[in-house]
């Protein structure tokens, strides 16, 4: 029971932080770079939350795991653009930092839960 809630409680975790990039990144004026980096962040972003969100409900213990691997893959790829976007001066450094520090929590976090799965499929 302990651990259906604290994956319903990271699951609203990775949506917020999506949404919050969402949010964060849709207002910017339009050009090439931002549209190519927006997408793919929205694109990263989302996958996270929404691949959480499907690894809480997966039927198999080898299903789980591999959806943690999508996660943590596409956290990952969060950080990446993130880090790009923090280059290129996309956004404030306050949101970039705040957006920053939450991804690669989510990405520690869940690619420690991947780690402990890792054993258990094997």
């Amino acid at each position: 029971m302990m651990e259906n809630n604290y994956n319903q409680i990271f699951a609203k975790r990775t949506k917020a932080l999506a949404i919050r990039i969402i949010n964060d990144l849709s207002d910017l004026p339009y050009s090439d770079k931002v549209s190519v980096i927006r997408k793919q962040i929205f694109r990263s972003a989302t996958s996270v939350a929404a691949n959480y969100r499907a690894m809480c409900r997966a039927r198999s213990g080898k299903e789980k795991y591999a959806k943690i691997c999508i996660v943590v893959e596409e956290a990952d790829e969060t950080v990446f653009w993130l880090e790009v976007i923090e280059e290129i001066n996309m956004i404030s450094k306050e949101i970039a930092n705040i957006l920053m520090k939450e991804s690669l929590e989510i990405l520690k976090v869940t690619s420690t839960y991947k780690s402990k799965l890792k054993s258990k499929v094997e």
